[in-house]
C-alpha cells in the first residue's frame, strides 16, 4: 500500500493503492480524471474531502487489510461528516453491493473500467446518495489520458499498454474483476513514453496482465492474429513490435515490462530484447507450479516441459537474462510428490527471485466453484517455507556470481539503510547499493560488485 502526493485545489483527494503495479498505475489515471474536475491530491488523509482505496482482490489477506483500513477510517468520518470514502478497483468489482451494505461508511464503489465516472459518482454522494458503477468494458483503455505521476521517484514510470485478461486461470479473479483483454493504441503509448522522456524520466515499465498477448489492429475487441482480416493484419502491432517501437522512440530510457505468460512469450519478443540495448535483460515469467497435472488443474494451458523449453529459449537468446517467477504452494489436490516437482523446477531454472504464496481460495473463481481446497493449512505453510528457503539459497548464490563483475545501475533513490548510499537496479533488476560520491538520482552508474546477499548487491562506483 502507498498513499499519493501533490497539493491544493478546491477539494482534496487522498488515494491509497494496494496490490499490483497495475493498481498503482490506475491510481495515476484516477488522479488525472479527478484533477480535471477540481480535485488535487494530498498526502494527508485528514485534509481530504474524498478518500479512495484502490484495491486488490488477488489474495484474501489483501481484502482483509482493506476491510481493517475501512474500520480505521471511521474516525475520519466522525471528524468530518462530509468526508466521502470510496472503494475502487478489483475488490470493488468483486464485492459490489456488499461494500455499500456491510461497510456503512463506504459512499462510492467503482470498478476498474468506471474511473471516468468518478466525478459523477462523487456528485451523487454530494446530493445525499451513495453511488456504484462496476460495469466492465470491452473498449476502455484510458489511453487518451495523461496520468498524474503519484509518489514518483522522478526516475521510473509505469505505462499501461493493455487491460484485462483472457487466460482464465482457475485460481485467479482478474478476468472477472478487470474484464477481457483489450490493447491500447501504440501511438498513445509512444506519445506517453516521449512525454516521460521529456519530463526527465529515465525508465519506463510497460504493464499488462499478459503483455505477450498485446495486439493492436486499429480498434475493437481483441482478436487472435489468425482471425484478423488481411487489412487488419497489415496494420496490426504485436508486443514484440511495440517493444521495438518504444526502444526507438525513447533511446535514452531503459525499458522494462511485466508480466509475461509462459504460453505466449515468443522468440520474436526475446530477439527484440537482444536487439535493443535500452530494453533490460529481465523477464518475469510466472510458473505457479512445477508439476504438469497441477498446471492443468490451474488451467495454465502449458506443461512443465513447455515452461522449461521457454526458459531454455530465453537463455539461448539472452544468456545473461534475469528471470523471476511466481509460485503457489498447496494448490487444490497438490500431492507431496507434486510439491517436490515445483522444488526441482526451481533448482533447475535458478530463478533470480520469486514471489511465493500459499494458495488462497478466491470466491467466484473456477477453482472455488469446481475444486476442493483440500491441502491442510499446516502443509501449505510447510511447503511454502521450503519454497522460500530454496529460493533464498538460489538467489544468494546467483547474486554472489556478480562479485568482481561490473554492472550498470540506474540510481533510483537513497538506500533505506543509509543516506550516504544510492540504491538502484542493474539490467537484470537486482537491487544494487553503492556510496553516493558525486552521482545523482537518475544517473546510470557502472558499479563494481564487492559483496552480495540474498536480495542485494553492494559495491563501488567506477564510472
Amino acid at each position: 500500500m502507498t498513499e499519493t502526493a501533490v497539493e491544493t485545489a478546491e477539494r482534496k483527494l487522498y488515494i491509497e493503492s494496494y496490490g499490483c503495479a497495475m493498481n498503482f498505475s490506475d491510481s495515476e489515471i484516477i488522479a488525472s480524471i479527478m484533477g480535471e474536475h477540481g480535485f488535487a491530491t494530498t498526502k494527508n488523509e485528514f485534509d481530504a474531502d474524498v478518500i479512495f482505496l484502490n484495491t486488490c482482490a488477488i489474495r484474501d489477506n489483501a481484502e482483509q487489510r482493506i476491510r481493517e483500513r475501512l474500520k480505521h477510517l471511521r474516525a475520519n468520518k466522525k471528524q468530518n461528516r462530509d468526508l466521502i470514502i470510496g472503494v475502487l478497483g478489483c475488490m470493488a468489482e468483486r464485492l459490489k453491493d456488499k461494500l455499500l451494505e456491510e461497510e456503512k461508511l463506504v459512499d462510492v464503489v467503482a470498478g476498474p473500467d468506471s474511473y471516468r465516472e468518478l466525478p459523477k459518482l462523487v456528485a451523487e454522494v454530494d446530493e445525499g446518495g451513495r453511488a456504484i458503477n462496476v460495469l466492465l468494458s470491452r473498449e476502455e483503455t484510458y489511453g487518451d489520458l495523461n496520468p498524474v505521476r503519484l509518489n514518483s521517484n522522478g526516475v521510473t514510470a509505469f505505462i499501461s499498454i493493455m487491460r484485462g485478461c483472457d487466460n482464465m486461470c482457475s485460481f485467479c479473479v482478474v478476468p472477472f474483476t478487470r474484464g477481457r483483454e483489450r490493447s491500447r493504441d501504440p501511438k498513445s503509448i509512444l506519445r506517453e513514453a516521449r512525454e516521460l522522456a521529456s519530463a526527465g524520466y529515465k525508465e519506463i515499465i510497460l504493464l499488462g496482465q499478459n503483455v505477450d498477448s498485446y495486439l493492436w489492429f486499429g480498434g475493437g475487441p481483441k482478436k487472435e492474429f489468425k482471425n484478423l482480416t488481411e487489412e487488419e493484419k497489415a496494420c496490426s502491432v504485436d508486443f514484440a513490435e511495440l517493444l521495438g517501437m518504444a526502444a526507438l522512440a525513447v533511446p535514452g530510457l531503459r525499458i522494462r515490462y511485466s508480466t509475461s505468460h509462459p504460453r505466449d512469450i515468443t522468440e520474436k519478443v526475446v530477439h527484440t530484447m537482444a536487439k535493443y540495448k535500452n530494453v533490460c535483460n529481465y523477464i518475469h515469467l510466472p510458473a505457479q507450479s512445477g508439476n504438469s497435472r497441477v498446471l492443468d488443474v490451474m488451467s495454465r494451458n502449458y506443461t512443465r516441459e513447455w515452461y522449461m523449453d521457454k526458459v531454455r529459449m530465453i537463455r539461448n537468446i539472452l544468456p545473461d537474462c534475469g528471470i523471476s517467477c511466481d509460485i503457489i504452494a498447496g494448490f487444490c489436490s497438490e500431492t507431496e510428490e507434486e510439491h517436490q516437482d515445483t522444488l526441482s523446477l526451481m533448482e533447475w531454472a535458478r530463478f533470480d527471485f520469486s514471489y511465493m504464496y500459499k494458495y488462497s481460495e478466491r470466491p467466484g473463481t473456477p477453482a472455488a466453484k469446481k475444486l476442493t481446497d483440500d491441502v491442510p493449512e499446516d502443509l501449505k505453510g510447510r511447503r511454502l517455507q521450503e519454497i522460500i528457503a530454496l529460493q533464498n539459497e538460489v538467489s544468494k548464490a546467483k547474486n554472489q556470481e556478480y562479485i568482481g563483475k561490473v554492472v550498470e545501475v540506474l540510481v533510483e533513490s537513497e538506500s533505506k539503510r543509509s543516506s550516504e548510499e544510492w540504491m538502484g537496479r542493474n539490467d537484470q533488476n537486482v537491487v544494487t547499493v553503492f556510496p553516493k560520491a558525486n552521482f545523482q538520482k537518475g544517473n546510470l552508474v557502472k558499479v563494481l560488485v564487492e559483496s552480495a546477499s540474498t536480495t542485494t548487491l553492494r559495491g563501488k562506483a567506477i564510472g
